[in-house]
């Protein structure tokens, strides 16, 4: 056993906690529309065929905002075949997946299922085959209350108030030479201005999203957010990072090391942002959209999933169906960790994907719905982080790894919700061997106890949860939380994730 030390006081504040951070990403992708939030046949589904199961774990998972349609697929995407009547909608191949697209689930049916879930849209627009005239149809469409064309339609298809909404990606990793139109930063900073000017003159007051990298491995990241944001500083809200992490050549510490990376990834964005505004002379702050995050084993896609041939191009095929272990769901709660840690500027997350594609819930066509490890860790701390994220002084024992040098053993983040006086504590333990035994100090909260403490370990980190066995892993209780003096003092499993309520 090793030790640890930390600080919990409400003075050391980071960022208001927005409930942005824990979204989601609904894709056209495999099946997580389809068989996924949408299965008309199944025993379960509504009028709509919408999945009552799936339902009631999006609810329970505490998604916010949910990012729509893709993805990679949104580039491809020609959003008038999502509406109206969904015998006239066109079949269309999706060529980001190599698949094809019926359209029976598209844009209203997309709200319908947000209002029975409790979500916000987050809604992607096309930047890679189309343009701004078509953002702004779209927009319209969505929008305006009533009295033009495009609005009048969607009044007629059955929606008579607006969607309303509010927050818009221009685009997605355009950056990416894989994506359907990729341009250059210079290209696509130049359409991705020209289109959020003319949506703000529209509807002023839209959040925007510009496209940053698709991942800090890219050859052009940080000149690519620098030259894109000279182009949109003034025009936009949010620039966009993307990272997906999995086990590399076998090295588990490394992997049980990947919030490190998405701090720096996080820090080299906001400096590069900010030396955009010191140049321009601005007092504005971009902020950030890590809009898509997550644990993704991509080699699998590469060796065994991927689909290919003129002639072959099926309907909802399994596709990213990753099937996550107790060491996956450590990681993915240390992320979370690593984006309260940014509060201050990140500000809108989206994990990628919310069902069957690299997602937290899995169905079976015609079968059940159940929870994957990863669900675990993100439904209670979209349970518990309320406030204001906190930076806890820690101090904890370094370990080598091979990609990111000396690495604390333990990571921790805090939150502190005045109104409530409740306390939330999110700790790893990155050891493979050994127990930690942490001791925060917690004398500046007053007068508190402990009100749950539960953790996410297992003996075996190969262990998961599947249609055979649904409830293999879940979240057991932490006896060891136990204050004294002012002190908090837990032990932490060897390669575990921890949640501390104090109130």
């Amino acid at each position: 056993m090793f030790s640890a030390r930390l600080t919990i006081d409400p003075r050391f504040a980071i960022g208001s906690v927005e409930r942005r951070l824990f979204g989601a990403f609904v894709e056209h992708l495999g099946r997580c529309v389809y068989n996924g939030l949408y299965e008309p046949g199944h025993e379960l589904a509504d009028e709509h065929g919408f999945r009552r199961d799936v339902v009631e774990l999006v609810r329970e998972l505490g998604v916010s905002t949910i990012r729509y349609p893709g993805g990679n697929f949104v580039s491809g995407f020609r959003w008038e075949d999502s509406v109206g009547p969904r015998e006239e909608r066109p079949r269309r191949l999706d060529l980001a997946w190599h698949s094809t697209e019926t359209n029976e689930f598209g844009l209203h049916e997309f709200a319908d299922w947000l209002e029975l879930v409790g979500s916000e849209p987050m809604l992607a627009v096309n930047l890679g085959t189309r343009g701004t005239a078509e953002a702004l149809d779209l927009l319209e469409y969505a929008n305006i209350r009533g009295g033009t064309r495009l609005s009048d339609q969607r009044v007629a298809n059955g929606r008579t108030e607006p969607f309303d909404i509010r927050i818009w990606c221009l685009g997605n990793e355009m950056d990416g030479p894989w994506q359907l139109g990729h341009r250059t930063a210079d290209a696509y900073g130049t359409i991705a201005s020209q289109t959020a000017k003319a949506l703000r003159q529209l509807d002023p007051d839209l959040e925007l999203v510009v496209c940053g990298s698709s991942g800090a491995q890219m050859p052009t990241f940080g000149e690519w957010e620098r030259v894109v944001l000279g182009h949109t500083y003034d025009d936009v809200d949010y620039i966009s990072c993307h990272a997906y992490y999995q086990v590399n050549d076998g090295d588990t510490g490394a992997f049980l090391a990947s919030a490190v990376d998405m701090d720096r990834f996080i820090s080299s964005v906001v400096a590069t942002a900010d030396h955009v505004g010191a140049v321009r002379g601005s007092s504005k702050r971009i902020a950030i959209s890590f809009d898509e995050w997550n644990v993704w084993y991509q080699t699998r896609f590469e060796a065994e999933d991927k689909i290919s041939g003129i002639d072959n191009w099926p309907v909802a095929p399994r596709l990213l169906e990753d099937r996550y272990s107790v060491l996956d769901a450590v990681v993915v709660g240390n992320l979370l960790i690593s984006l309260l840690k940014h509060a201050d500027r990140v500000r809108s997350a989206s994990l990628a994907q919310l069902v069957n594609v690299i997602a937290p819930i899995m169905t079976e066509p015609g079968g059940p719905a159940w929870r994957q490890t990863t669900f675990f860790p993100f439904a209670a701390t979209s349970r518990l982080a309320r406030g204001e994220a906190l930076d806890v002084r820690l101090e904890s024992p370094d370990y080598p790894t091979s990609r990111y040098g000396d690495v604390p053993l333990v990571d921790a983040v805090a939150t502190y919700d005045a109104a409530s006086g409740t306390t939330a504590v999110f700790l790893v333990n990155r050891s493979l061997d050994d127990e930690a035994e942490v001791v925060a100090d917690i004398r500046a909260l007053g007068d508190v106890s402990v009100r749950d403490a539960s953790s996410l370990y297992d003996e075996d980190l190969g262990a998961a949860n599947t249609l055979e066995a649904p409830d293999r892993v879940g979240l057991r209780p932490t006896p060891s939380a136990e204050i004294t003096d002012g002190l908090l003092r837990l032990v932490l499993p060897a390669v575990s994730w921890t949640a501390v309520k104090l109130g």
